[in-house]
């Protein structure tokens, strides 16, 4: 099956890995950040020693491999009854990277809606990413030089990814506001396709049910003879 996907978008600093977690908190929906995928690797597994090959020498991880790690992560999830895909949303962020990965995941994923949390005025997302990663104790991060390389990575590959999906599941948040603002916008347009989806999954449970045949107590509560067996 398709996965009914949320996918967050926007610069480093916007928030959405924030957003992600919180919303990873609601029930009736998952978060999946590519970043912690790829440290819940095991690097002395097969795909942990190719990932490293990359990541230990300062490369990106080739979109085959990211996509292929993450399928094998989400399906796990799965497996281990973490990850409901009847009855849970699946919130992203991190991962579609860049095009190639949207068209690698189009048989994965069913996107709903795309929140792209924007900001007018850069400066504050720099400002917000030298605060965190003071905080952090990621000295490195601080420094703006560094900051502006990661916006312009973000400008070339990721943010071409909106123009992948139709305008209309494309919606916008200003990620400037205070975190509860933002978080208030997003869930204003999650809630009705939450609601929708909580429908179909019921109306597929009551066909499924329809279509099972009656069982002997149910055939002796109306009355109707069962032959002994």
């Amino acid at each position: 099956m398709r996965y009914k996907s949320i996918l967050l978008f926007g610069a480093p600093g916007s928030g959405k890995g924030t957003q992600g977690k919180i919303l990873g908190a609601i029930p009736g929906f998952y978060h999946s950040a590519c970043g912690d995928v790829f440290r819940s690797l095991d690097l002395q597994s097969e795909m942990g020693r190719v990932f490293w090959e990359y990541a230990g020498k300062g490369k990106l991880v080739p979109d085959e491999f990211t996509v292929k790690l993450w399928k094998q992560y989400i399906h796990g999830m799965e497996m281990v009854n973490q990850f409901f895909p009847e009855t849970q949303m699946l919130v992203l962020d991190g991962i579609p990277r860049n095009v190639e990965q949207a068209k690698l995941l189009e048989d994965t994923l069913d996107v709903v809606k795309v929140i792209h949390l924007q900001c007018a005025d850069m400066g504050k997302m720099v400002e917000r990413l030298k605060r965190r990663a003071l905080k952090e104790n990621r000295f490195d991060d601080a420094n703006e030089k560094v900051i502006q390389r990661r916006l312009e990575v973000y400008e070339q590959e990721t943010a071409p990814v909106l123009k992948y999906y139709p305008t209309e599941k494309i919606q916008k948040v200003d990620a400037t506001m205070s975190q509860i603002r933002v978080l208030s916008d997003i869930i204003k347009t999650l809630v009705p396709l939450k609601e929708k989806m909580d429908r179909e999954w019921e109306k597929s449970e009551a066909a499924a049910a329809m279509k099972k045949p009656p069982t002997k107590a149910a055939l002796a509560t109306a009355g109707v003879g069962v032959a002994d067996e």
